[in-house]
């Protein structure tokens, strides 16, 4: 059954550009339609082997090619699907020149989006401000936000250190990765993460599990950022200056043995006169904090990273990216990512390191 569903997968995905660039209507000479063809075999093949190389057996160069394939059938797939408005509004010419403009459009599109999700995917990320009130807060506090780093296949280590000298321009009280620091193990991925010791912050620089430290041994990163001199809030808060209380809990898909989500064991003894911050993966899990905390922030959801993939994001997560509120007393917050995951493009769904303003609203 898996093996029909990802053939249905497949056929749908190449399926439609193949038909809409080099049939339907456009009457191409028989060698274009011949070599559109096996490049369209030729490209579902080498996914499929990149894709299996590359995340089950682990093998960086496979992963490179795979993922980057799996980003550009995507958006060709999107923009063949949205040409049938094209298609419709040209329905006064006649064939083959309609499907032929057609067909061009969905290519130039295709090339011209990718061009840029890739500048947009490998860029610095920018900094987006955001100002949240806190009730109970003695003093505004700035805190900055980066996660789902994904550092992996694609070596970037200039991007790490570029990304934390940024976030060393910020003057920041406390400095937060909420999670999917790498695809891979600390000695696969240490290079690429080792910038992180370099973070600067006035009061703490604090850490929590994402959903893909679970592919992997979380535990290791765990203890590796702590190494880097981060605490890693592991189901635990910390409290800062005497003004909040910053606590994390694991990502809502761990497993083994003392891991998993638990807020109560994250808030136990916290100061209950104290404002709440929590440090949360997956935008869902604020169902149980909801009430409990004054703050949470959360990442996981990548903005949905490439367009319109944020619509189906949304099916699975309450919020994809902004400030919201939940409750009388929680707001939650969800940053659409420093990095990327597999597909080297974000396509209407840009990267950000966030700065967040934390003031009382008596202020």
């Amino acid at each position: 059954m898996r093996r029909l569903i990802v053939l249905l997968v497949l056929l749908i995905l190449f399926g439609v550009p193949w038909w809409t660039l080099f049939f339907w209507g456009s009457d191409w000479p028989t060698a274009v339609q011949v070599l559109g063809t096996l490049g369209t075999l030729a490209a579902a093949g080498v996914l499929l082997v990149g894709m299996r190389l590359g995340h089950m057996q682990h093998k960086d160069w496979a992963a490179r090619v795979g993922d980057s394939l799996l980003g550009l059938v995507w958006i060709v797939f999107v923009w063949s699907v949205l040409s049938l408005v094209l298609r419709l509004a040209l329905l006064g010419l006649d064939e083959p020149n309609r499907s032929r403009i057609v067909a061009s459009a969905v290519a130039i599109t295709t090339i011209a989006l990718a061009a840029w999700g890739h500048y947009e995917a490998m860029r610095v990320p920018r900094v987006k401000k955001q100002t949240i009130d806190i009730d109970g807060l003695s003093r505004d506090l700035r805190i900055v936000l980066i996660t789902d780093t994904h550092y992996g296949p694609i070596n970037r280590e200039k991007w790490s250190r570029r990304t934390i000298e940024k976030v060393n321009t910020l003057d920041a009280d406390v400095v937060c990765h909420v999670g999917d620091i790498a695809d891979g193990s600390v000695l696969q991925r240490r290079n690429q993460a080792a910038p992180l010791e370099k973070v600067r912050a006035k009061s703490a620089r604090v850490y929590v599990t994402g959903n893909h430290e679970y592919f992997g041994e979380a535990q290791e990163w765990l203890d590796h950022m702590e190494s880097l001199g981060w605490d890693s809030l592991h189901n635990r808060h910390i409290t800062i200056d005497g003004t909040l209380v910053i606590a994390g809990v694991d990502d809502r898909t761990a497993k083994g043995p003392g891991h998993g989500p638990d807020l109560e064991k994250a808030l136990k003894n916290a100061d209950p006169d104290l404002p709440v911050f929590l440090l949360a993966h997956q935008p869902k899990q604020i169902a149980q904090a909801v009430g409990k905390v004054d703050l949470q922030v959360s990442g996981h959801t990548h903005g949905g990273q490439i367009w319109p993939f944020n619509f189906l994001v949304r099916i699975d997560q309450p919020v994809v990216h902004g400030l919201s509120r939940h409750g009388e007393r929680t707001q939650l917050y969800t940053s659409r990512g420093s990095g990327f995951w597999g597909p080297p493009f974000r396509v209407f769904a840009p990267s950000e390191i966030t700065l967040l303003t934390l003031r009382s609203p008596q202020y």
